[in-house]
């Protein structure tokens, strides 16, 4: 009976954190089918605060109708650039990590302490240095500037190299013995294994770059090579704020980071678990 009421108590407190932490998102998805003045309308418990009064489309038609701002387009390029980042960065990631957690090479612990250490720097910090190179390939307002800087990324090898040091080395020196290259090794023995692992990272890294806002706004110029995170801000101006364009445009930015949640949250729990990554 005991653990019967222990469980009952869980579950419980487990659905009211999860009512919490979803209001928001409901809230906004709400909010963005209302128009402009009843959004900040009502902010007492009733009926009219959680379902809309005037219900409108008003705002998605805004803001995919709009030729000055292409809505659409923004959601392509960010699709293309973090699509890209995301599978480039796992292929040089993971390479980077197995040399690290498994190859023997000299000063390779010192070169992993001083490549760990950049995690220490505050982006802003590195942001114009990289404006400037970019600037000297002649690479601003293109894809390539922001896809490039990107792909390496020192916490997702850092990640790696947690999972990897679990493989027994007696299975590499095996296949080593038996003629195998380190990178057929890799490819074969390596890969397979850290699947939940490689998912985790794929998805933090989609997530980053779909949310990327900071860098695309320092090197990107024209308005049709824009990412969503810009397009958004856009809607809003010292003067004007339109909160029910900004709503469905959220709106809409959230559903490809939700879908890929969904049908990989049990590879990135996994992941999560296996990598010795917490928090």
């Amino acid at each position: 009976m005991n653990r019967n009421i222990a469980a009952g108590a869980r579950w419980i407190v487990m659905i009211v954190f999860a009512v919490i932490s979803l209001f928001p998102i409901y809230w906004m998805v709400m909010s963005s089918f209302r128009t402009h003045e009843e959004i900040f309308k009502y902010t007492t418990l009733s009926r009219e605060l959680f379902i809309p009064v005037n219900w409108t489309l008003q705002n998605y038609k805004d803001i995919f109708l709009d030729p000055s701002k292409p809505f659409g387009r923004y959601m392509l390029n960010t699709l293309f650039v973090a699509v890209i980042v995301t599978g480039f960065g796992l292929a040089v990631n993971s390479m980077a990590a197995f040399a690290f957690a498994k190859l023997r090479f000299p000063f390779k612990k010192i070169l992993l302490t001083l490549f760990m250490s950049s995690l220490v720097i505050p982006y802003e910090v590195i942001m114009i240095p990289q404006y400037l190179l970019m600037r000297d390939l002649d690479w601003i307002n293109s894809f390539t500037a922001l896809i490039v800087p990107q792909i390496v990324w020192v916490f997702g090898i850092f990640m790696l190299v947690q999972f990897f040091a679990d493989i027994p080395r007696d299975i590499l020196d095996a296949a080593r013995m038996d003629g195998a290259s380190w990178m057929r090794i890799y490819n074969k023995i390596v890969l397979p294994a850290a699947v939940p692992a490689l998912i985790t990272l794929g998805i933090m890294t989609f997530l980053n770059q779909w949310d990327s806002f900071l860098w695309p706004l320092v090197v990107i110029n024209e308005e049709k090579k824009q990412v969503i995170q810009v397009a958004i801000s856009s809607f809003q101006s010292l003067r004007n704020i339109s909160w029910g364009k900004i709503l469905a445009a959220t709106s809409i930015s959230s559903i490809p980071i939700l879908v890929v949640f969904l049908f990989l949250q049990r590879y990135y729990v996994q992941g999560i678990t296996m990598s010795g990554v917490k928090g």
